[in-house]
């Protein structure tokens, strides 16, 4: 059972990048999926889930309506897109996938398995 997410890297603010969670040795279609990140200091964040039939998303307000979580049952891997990237939403990502069917809320306890996290920059 393994996440591998990818996709970070450096951009400028206002610019776009799209993260990446491909997951082996398991079927997402049945868990609700999700996007956490810490910044350097803080506390890791829940930013977004999508729940398994696709037709319900959750954002954290410091990212609603500039990034977009997916999903594709086909390719088992789910995705981030980010958009009007400010330097705030510096942080390392992890993808996860939740013990339910379902998203309802972000404690760790909720959250079955995780990605090794990969690292967003944004600087001018």
């Amino acid at each position: 059972v393994q996440l591998q997410a990818s996709g970070g890297g450096l951009v400028q603010p206002g610019g776009s990048l799209r993260l990446s969670c491909a997951a082996s040795g398991f079927t997402l279609d049945k868990s609700a999926v999700g996007w956490f990140r810490q910044a350097p200091g803080k506390e890791r964040e829940g930013i977004s889930c999508i729940n398994y039939s696709n037709n319900n998303t959750n954002y954290a307000d410091s990212v609603k309506g500039r990034f977009t979580i997916s999903r594709d049952a086909a390719k088992n891997t789910f995705y981030l897109q980010m958009n009007n990237l400010k330097p705030d939403d510096t942080a390392v990502y992890y993808c996860a996938t939740a013990r339910g069917a379902w998203c309802i809320g972000w404690s760790g306890l909720l959250w079955r398995s995780w990605g090794q996290g990969t690292l967003v920059t944004v600087s001018s």
